[in-house]
């Protein structure tokens, strides 16, 4: 005799039962993973960048979303927040929701003011998950053409041979120029007084005047200013060779081994964000950043592409805090 729909009904649920049960026990031991994974994305995503708009941090975040969203299916909303050295940006982005909706651009900058900055509302290190590195530029150690030096060996022995009679210049304390010069003077055990300037152009016009003798400057307009001659470029802040000046040797080369400061940045999510979900974006990253097209756009911006797997990258913000909390304390540096 045929079943009537309510015995079908009930006969079809207690056969189901147990996987239904099972289910319901993976989804709570696996939050999320059923829920987002399956069709992410499924709508726009927020990815903030907490610089203002058209500097160099922006604009690297633009091509990388205008290139990921057709990988991904969905409009990447740009969403720059600055302010408070990118501290405003990194306080939202660690309270936004988990979800994978929700991107930061992440940079070197957010691992020194954890010591910089007298009260920060996030943790840099805890509050993300990493998604990948996307890209690096070092900073070219710049002299006046007439400084006695031309190596970064001989510069460290004028130095210690006439502490505190050398000067040289940045934007501001707590600038990348600042935090790169003092790393430099703690390395070798020199005093090299240090004079802030409130914009790079001034420090820069007094350089090439003869009131400066060094500087720490970005390396496409240090490449410049070495070929017309104003400046004598003594190597690159990396620990190996950049694609953006491929002739000039690295300080560590030139006489200071074991030095390096770089202005990275990468791609973060809120902390608890799926793994799935990270690997997703971490995946397409790789492939995205790999491609001759993103590294011709980014030379051009002055960085070099690179990528990285989000358990590196994590390991590397953990072992950058410290690093620059110490040279940080050494300046005397701190903004309230």
């Amino acid at each position: 005799m045929p079943l009537r729909a309510s015995e079908w009904v009930l006969n079809r649920a207690a056969a189901l039962a147990p996987r239904l049960w099972l289910l319901a026990l993976l989804s709570c031991l696996l939050p999320g993973a059923f829920a987002q994974t399956g069709a992410y994305p499924s709508k726009p995503i927020q990815f903030i960048v907490p610089y203002a708009p058209g500097g160099n941090g922006d604009i690297v975040a633009r091509i990388v979303s205008q290139r990921l969203s057709p990988v991904l299916g969905q409009i990447i909303l740009v969403d720059n927040r600055g302010g408070a050295g990118g501290n405003i940006g990194a306080e939202a982005a660690a309270k936004a929701p988990a979800d994978g909706y929700t991107l930061m651009l992440g940079t070197n900058t957010h691992a020194i003011n954890m010591s910089l900055y007298a009260k920060v509302n996030y943790d840099f290190a805890r509050d993300f998950s990493p998604i990948s590195l996307i890209s690096s530029a070092p900073l070219a150690l710049i002299v006046h053409p007439a400084v006695p030096f031309k190596s970064v060996g001989e510069l460290v022995a004028h130095a210690r041979a006439n502490p505190g009679k050398l000067n040289y210049g940045s934007g501001g304390s707590g600038s990348s120029g600042h935090i790169a010069a003092e790393l430099f003077k703690s390395l070798a055990g020199v005093d090299i007084v240090h004079v802030p300037y409130k914009a790079v152009a001034q420090y820069v016009t007094d350089l090439i005047g003869g009131q400066l003798q060094l500087a720490f400057n970005a390396t496409s307009t240090s490449v410049a200013m070495a070929a017309s001659g104003k400046v004598r470029s003594l190597g690159l802040t990396s620990l190996k060779r950049s694609a953006l000046a491929p002739g000039m040797q690295t300080i560590a080369e030139s006489g200071l081994p074991g030095y390096e400061f770089v202005i990275w940045q990468g791609i973060l999510a809120p902390a608890k964000t799926p793994a799935a979900i990270i690997t997703r974006l971490n995946r397409d990253l790789i492939t995205l950043l790999a491609t001759a097209e993103i590294h011709e756009q980014f030379k051009a911006q002055g960085v070099d592409s690179m990528s990285s797997m989000p358990e590196e990258f994590g390991a590397y913000i953990k072992s950058e805090i410290p690093k620059w909390a110490k040279v940080v304390k050494a300046s005397g540096a701190v903004v309230e």
